[in-house]
């Protein structure tokens, strides 16, 4: 195939290249051949012919394409503006009518002179009738964080989307010492009470050492501890393990206010309870990030999540906290509260022993008042600012404080052989 004006290019070019080498055109004009004309200058073809010739060696136009509140991102190429939108269009079933394309950079409109402008594998907006994109301000932000000196340097002004947010957070998941260094500097001659509180927030979070698990490998989290706990996780499930024997305690305790008569029995079903704990290893698990999935309450990295107040179902406020992580997030953990939905004192152990009390001849359910009084059945871990310490005004399920009574099977009279 033979494209217009091809020819004639090569030849210019040959030319030109001749014309490059003195000695090659005193050597062509031996030959006869007339010597090029040194002050000449090759001119390209010009106007429509140029704009044919260049278009047929162009590549299409490539693009990362996404819509406007979308994350989903898609890869589109194109030899003209109106061709990227169709495709855009079809692909996120839009209306071309009234759409149009902008760099999701800085909101600029893309149009047919800018078209071939625009870098390869830029990142385009695909906006619809009424929509606007006044562009994204954290450009690149895990690529501009510098530290200078003792300043922390970002890109500041406006989070444009879900995804910068993420790269945001992407800066300081694995922050180097450079970045502590500069936040401690800051910190150290900063007034502000709200900004104090931002770096200080800042630091607590990265300096967390979660990795760690050994009194050797993170020597200030066992400050003041006593020397036999040698590992975080160990620590943390004889944490629970206390609160749950402490729970134990309170049963124990309300033996003495139980009558006469039923006082045995009632001691019977704690040393029946005892006993199970024990075997369970007072539930210690739930505090422990080595324990199986559905033994602890907790990543295997050590997050716990508040669970909510006892009449709700999430914690509105997204209290989250990881006492792995420094000796301050352990003492904080310290103040969050494993809560009975059920109501320990108010309700479950008075339930319990009025059960003992009148149960005339029928057997109590220890398990059913076991779970609730010791299991995640009925405990909640909260933060301290969701622990309601209102009367929870719940009680006991009836049908679940004493075991079902079997019935003795009757006989079949023998049959007579006949």
């Amino acid at each position: 195939m033979e494209f217009p004006g091809h020819s004639a290019r090569l030849w210019s070019r040959s030319r030109a290249h001749k014309a490059q080498d003195p000695r090659r055109s005193a050597d062509l004009c031996g030959l006869g051949e007339d010597p090029p004309e040194r002050s000449a200058k090759h001119v390209p073809p010009a106007g429509s012919e140029a704009l044919r010739m260049s278009a047929v060696f162009r590549k299409p136009k490539t693009f990362r394409l996404r819509a406007l509140h979308s994350q989903r991102k898609f890869g589109v190429a194109g030899w003209s503006c109106p061709e990227v939108l169709q495709k855009g269009c079809r692909h996120f079933q839009l209306p071309v009518t009234g759409s149009r394309l902008c760099l999701y950079e800085d909101g600029t409109e893309l149009t047919g002179d800018y078209f071939w402008g625009v870098p390869d594998n830029s990142e385009l907006l695909l906006l619809t009738s009424g929509q606007t994109w006044q562009g994204c301000k954290w450009r690149g932000l895990h690529q501009h964080c510098r530290i200078q000196d003792r300043y922390i340097l970002l890109v500041p002004l406006l989070v444009a989307d879900v995804s910068d947010i993420s790269r945001l957070l992407s800066v300081f998941h694995k922050p180097h010492a450079g970045l502590i260094q500069a936040a401690q500097q800051l910190l150290s001659d900063e007034q502000a009470p709200l900004r104090q509180k931002l770096l200080a927030d800042l630091l607590h979070t990265v300096s967390e050492n979660i990795a760690a698990e050994t009194r050797a490998e993170d020597p200030p989290w066992f400050e003041g501890l006593e020397s036999r706990f040698r590992s975080k996780s160990g620590y943390l499930r004889y944490s629970c393990e206390s609160r749950i024997r402490s729970y134990l305690r309170e049963v124990n305790s309300y033996a003495s206010v139980v009558g006469v008569e039923a006082q045995e029995e009632y001691s019977r079903i704690v040393d029946v309870m005892c006993r199970e704990l024990r075997a369970a290893q007072y539930n210690g698990s739930y505090f422990d990030r080595g324990a199986e999935a559905g033994g602890r309450l907790c990543t295997s990295e050590g997050w716990f999540c508040c669970q909510g107040p006892f009449d709700m179902d999430t914690c509105a406020s997204k209290h989250s906290i990881n006492p792995y992580g420094n000796r301050e997030s352990r003492v904080l953990f310290s103040t969050w509260n494993l809560d009975h939905i059920i109501e320990k004192k108010r309700t479950v152990v008075p339930a319990l022993a009025e059960a003992v009390a009148e149960r005339d001849g029928r057997e109590v359910a220890w398990e059913y008042f076991y779970s609730l009084l010791f299991t995640s059945e009925n405990l909640k871990l909260v933060h301290i600012a969701c622990h309601k310490k209102t009367t929870h005004k719940l009680s006991c399920d009836p049908r679940r404080i004493y075991k079902p009574q079997t019935k003795p099977k009757r006989r079949r009279p023998a049959r007579k052989c006949q």
